[in-house]
């Protein structure tokens, strides 16, 4: 196959899968094996595919589908660096959790940049005095313990985003260490004509309701305010409303269904702290009262047999 068919044959297979597929992950694959490849395309059979290809190959292909479908466009800005593509029409966070799953530790290599801090522990090494200077030279705090080298704290050697010196991996390699994992890494999600970041998708349905309703609460504060209704304010106005309504009904002669009881109270509180308790007492009654006469009705019955 010619290098112009295989390139038509992957501008047809990018154009089917932006048709069928209305999600996509862009993802990072730095340093993934060919074997990492295989599996999370099995992992993903039945639920989305992986598709990759040079950067500029990409771009002159998303350019010839951006006159029809415009929204494509949004994805050129992330066409940079060593990047794939995984289309799927399934729940975005399961997805994403099949392809950040399958990552393997790797050990460290000199000029590498550091995925994550690194953090060498305290405990024996089971390495002979003779290398007491290597630590040393690192800063790494040691002594001599039934004659191996023993590390006295946790010491944090590498940085995150930091390269890897020759003496750290040396050292870590030398201790069984392989600090890294090394798979997919998200770098943006495009659903349905819209890009955004990752971490959008740990964003739970509570955290959407409790900020909806703070949204709700802070249009109903400012219609109150500016005295503008909305949908937002409009049970508040109609509540204030009605304890306006009592509170002239309360200082003047005009009385409705709804001020009657109010007036009462305010007229003679006494008669409503006096009824409460006595209330309260009378309902206590009714409840004991069956099981007193059960009680005499078991009396009688006993004497009545002696008689």
């Amino acid at each position: 196959m010619s290098k112009r068919e295989a390139k038509e044959q992957y501008f047809l297979r990018l154009r089917e899968y932006l048709d069928t597929y209305k999600s996509i992950f862009i993802v990072n694959v730095d340093n993934v094996s060919s074997n990492q490849m295989h599996q999370i395309r099995h992992s993903l059979r039945g639920e989305g595919v992986v598709l990759m290809g040079k950067n500029t190959m990409v771009r002159r292909a998303l350019k010839t589908f951006v006159a029809d479908r415009p929204e494509f466009e949004r994805l050129m800005p992330f066409v940079k660096g060593n990047i794939g593509f995984v289309f799927t029409n399934c729940d975005l966070k399961d997805i994403r959790e099949k392809i950040l799953s399958n990552r393997v530790a790797a050990p460290a290599r000199a000029g590498a940049l550091a995925p994550g801090d690194v953090t060498v522990p305290a405990g024996n090494t089971g390495m002979e005095p003779g290398k007491t200077s290597f630590f040393q030279a690192l800063g790494i705090p040691t002594k001599i313990s039934r004659g191996t080298i023993e590390i006295v704290s946790d010491v944090k050697l590498v940085t995150a985003g930091e390269k890897v010196g020759a003496s750290e991996a040396t050292l870590l390699n030398m201790l069984n260490i392989s600090p890294f994992t090394y798979g997919m890494a998200v770098v943006q999600v495009y659903d349905d004509g819209t890009t955004f970041g990752a971490d959008v998708l740990d964003i739970t349905e509570e955290q959407l309701t409790e900020n909806f309703l703070a949204a709700v609460r802070q249009v109903a504060s400012i219609s109150l305010a500016v005295g503008y209704p909305t949908l937002a304010s409009a049970p508040h106005t109609f509540i204030n409303g009605y304890k306006n309504l009592l509170a002239v009904s309360a200082a003047s002669d005009y009385t409705f269904a709804g001020s009657e009881k109010l007036k009462e109270f305010l007229e003679n509180p006494e008669a409503f702290a006096v009824a409460a308790p006595v209330a309260v007492a009378a309902e206590a009654v009714a409840e004991a009262a069956p099981e007193e006469e059960e009680e005499e009705s078991d009396d009688d019955m006993g004497l009545g047999m002696f008689d």
